[in-house]
């Protein structure tokens, strides 16, 4: 059997173009469905276009998913911070400076005292991201 993490990002009328950017980033297959689609959900008009649920499929094992909240539906939506790990260093290097572009680099993907290739970001939407490329050369 196979487990997943699929990290699910709220936004406030950005899920569209963050999920298009991760889309760049990542490739893969991006369903995109609206409010609209699915018939209002309740929403404003205003909102209809705004994203109710979106699913980026990178592989079997990378799944990302994204919604837009809509106004009505007070708070703060903080999105975390997801963490990129594996062996592939030239995907995960390839990702980590694709994330990193109009974004914060916290820690540049260097060599970590663990032996490992480790670096921190936060992208231009605001999603704190960490990326670990098991030993090796990174």
């Amino acid at each position: 059997m196979t487990t997943q993490l699929n990290p699910y990002l709220n936004f406030r009328g950005e899920a569209r173009d963050a999920m298009t950017f991760y889309h760049s980033v990542f490739g893969g297959q991006l369903d995109v469905m609206t409010f609209g689609d699915m018939g209002g959900m309740g929403v404003p008009d205003s909102e209809a276009g705004q994203v109710m649920h979106s699913a980026l499929t990178v592989s079997d094992s990378v799944n990302i998913f994204g919604s837009d909240v809509p106004s009505h539906m007070e708070g703060d939506f903080p999105n975390g911070r997801i963490s990129l790990s594996g062996d592939d260093a030239d995907t995960l290097r390839g990702w980590f400076d694709g994330l990193a572009a109009g974004g914060t680099v916290n820690v540049p993907l260097d060599k970590a005292p663990w032996g490992d290739w480790f670096g921190d970001l936060t992208d231009r939407f605001g999603v704190s991201w960490m990326v670990n490329i098991a030993g090796g050369e990174g």
